[in-house]
């Protein structure tokens, strides 16, 4: 069984400091996820200079600057990412990182990454999807705000650009920070994978660990939450994201959850085999019955253990001859 990937998105949350971010890389191997992700922008080539914040931007970096500069301040240079790809190199742990804008495409792919993530911004972006469909490499599409049709045709859109089906995993999501989880719909995961008959996941914006191993736990191939060395560290994701201990527990309990799932087969496990012929049931004498006797419906019963002839051979048993004397209790021979 293929186990669920888990990518630890390290997002901004270095906020623009390049040490920050290594200590991420090191969070996020030690706790044992697959990949640890960034995100990587020139941020004046998709954000506007009058752009607000949303809601939940404003509460947590408590600021009314503008998205763009809030923005500035949160990324990496390209020289700085070519350092962290090394780093994560170093540490032996799969690095990837979100392109916003098609600059950072373009620049992204000299890492030769084994998936391309479009975030949920972006997925009524043609010419950004298209980008991404003519790579013709694994993708994961995030699905915040948006709907089944517009999920429909970001998928079309990838695949009429050279992308395989079976190479796109699109992720539930909801773009709230932190999402309550009345607004988490993970029902809404296997629906996208009914109707499109693609790969699922789901990207993890809430506060703790619950959502992430019920989505697990309902098929989910990947699993993305946001990591963090301080939830009260300034900036916008910081509040929605877990530190090492939390992401240990996430993937410990994901791994559980695999594990309990097991596979399609049904039949005795190992551990249970011992216990077939304790919890079974024989053909028992009911009372003494006497060599050449008749079996009969009064004579003989069904009981414990079950390291005799079957009950499923009930029937066949009766009008039987005993081919020997058989005290109650004894379990019948024939």
């Amino acid at each position: 069984m293929q186990k669920t990937i888990i990518i630890a998105e390290a997002g901004p949350n270095h906020n623009g400091k390049l040490k920050l971010a290594f200590r991420l890389v090191d969070l996020a191997k030690r706790a044992g996820a697959n990949y640890v992700k960034f995100q990587t922008s020139i941020p004046e080539e998709h954000i506007t200079a009058d752009a607000r914040k949303a809601k939940y931007q404003l509460i947590n970096t408590g600021k009314k600057s503008s998205q763009l500069k809030m923005a500035k301040g949160m990324t990496l240079s390209f020289k700085e990412f070519e350092k962290l790809k090394k780093y994560c190199d170093k540490k032996n742990i799969k690095f990837l990182s979100t392109a916003f804008g098609l600059s950072a495409i373009n620049f992204l792919t000299k890492f030769k990454m084994e998936y391309y993530k479009i975030p949920s911004g972006e997925i009524n972006n043609l010419v950004y999807l298209k980008k991404i469909g003519q790579l013709k490499k694994k993708v994961i599409l995030s699905t915040g705000m948006s709907n089944l049709n517009e999920i429909g045709t970001a998928i079309k859109i990838l695949i009429s650009s050279g992308t395989k089906r079976e190479n796109i995993t699109v992720l539930q999501c909801n773009t709230e920070y932190p999402t309550p989880f009345k607004d988490v719909n993970l029902k809404a995961m296997l629906t996208i994978k009914k109707k499109f008959s693609v790969n699922v996941g789901y990207s993890d914006h809430t506060e703790g660990i619950e959502a992430s191993v019920v989505a697990a736990a309902l098929g989910a191939k990947i699993i993305e939450k946001h990591i963090t060395i301080n939830k009260n560290l300034p900036g916008p994701d910081h509040k929605a994201s877990i530190t090492e201990k939390e992401l240990k527990d996430l993937i410990s309990k994901v791994r559980n959850v695999e594990t309990i799932l097991g596979n399609d087969k049904k039949k005795p496990s190992q551990s249970e085999k011992k216990n077939i012929k304790i919890a079974r049931n024989s053909l028992v004498a009911n009372s003494k019955i006497k060599k050449g006797e008749k079996f009969t419906s009064k004579n003989l019963t069904i009981k414990r253990p079950g390291t005799g002839i079957s009950p499923m051979n009930y029937y066949k048993v009766l009008g039987k001859k005993a081919v020997k004397n058989f005290k109650k209790d004894e379990i019948i021979k024939l």
